[in-house]
């Protein structure tokens, strides 16, 4: 039988001992968020009574903010005392702040080297929980022109299809495209099938003319460019 936690029995609101000035509500507006703590912040969102059992109770199931940010709402909503209305609100708070971050790299877009392509991609798609495969594309200046996800599932190499791939490339008549998936384990290391899948892409480039400059494999803050590892060239 699994011992129930202070955090989970929830007695009196810590919330009711804390003085005014040290809510994390009023913290957030008089100091601002940045001057907060992740506890404070999370309380914040929640909001509640219990707001600050919750916040230490997110952390105790899922580890650090990027656990709370990968874990889907209906596990938040699990949370004793957060909800499915509060688990939601949560979401929406995290998903603003990782389009904001998105919003403010975009503004840089040319990529001149595999960490910046990767650094496009880390806040999107680090914490997914299944993988995507990923296609940016870019001018004869390596500027982004865009990106796409292709596909979402288990990369192998029979089930990509090449001109699926390339057809916006094609379209937008571009110099060169990165690709990108991302495993969900946390783990970047390159299996046999990425390697298969890449080699396949690059001699379909050749012939299409489009170079394939790159192909990332993103985990959990990290990543692995193939191409420095001469896996597919």
């Amino acid at each position: 039988m699994k011992q129930t936690t202070f955090l989970e029995s929830y007695p009196t609101p810590a919330l009711r001992y804390l003085p005014l000035r040290e809510r994390p509500a009023y913290r957030v507006a008089d100091q601002g968020a940045e001057a907060c703590s992740l506890i404070e912040l999370l309380a914040a969102i929640v909001g509640g009574s219990h707001q600050v059992e919750i916040a230490y109770a997110l952390l105790e199931r899922f580890g650090d903010v990027a656990g709370v940010a990968q874990a889907a709402a209906q596990e938040l909503a699990q949370i004793h005392g957060l909800g499915e209305a509060r688990a939601a609100a949560l979401k929406a708070a995290l998903e603003l702040g990782r389009r904001l971050l998105l919003t403010e790299i975009g503004q840089a877009p040319q990529l001149r080297s595999p960490g910046d392509a990767a650094q496009l991609l880390m806040a999107e798609m680090a914490h997914l929980e299944q993988e995507h495969f990923r296609v940016q594309y870019l001018d004869t200046r390596n500027r982004m022109l865009g990106s796409e996800t292709v596909y979402v599932g288990s990369l192998n190499a029979s089930h990509i299809r090449v001109a699926e791939v390339f057809r916006d490339a094609v379209r937008r008549n571009c110099a060169a495209i990165i690709v990108a998936h991302n495993h969900p384990s946390g783990d970047p290391a390159p299996s046999p099938e990425d390697v298969a899948v890449t080699r396949q892409l690059v001699e379909a480039g050749k012939l299409l003319d489009v170079e394939v400059l790159d192909h990332l494999v993103i985990g959990r803050q990290r990543f692995v460019s193939m191409r420095e590892r001469g896996l597919g060239w």
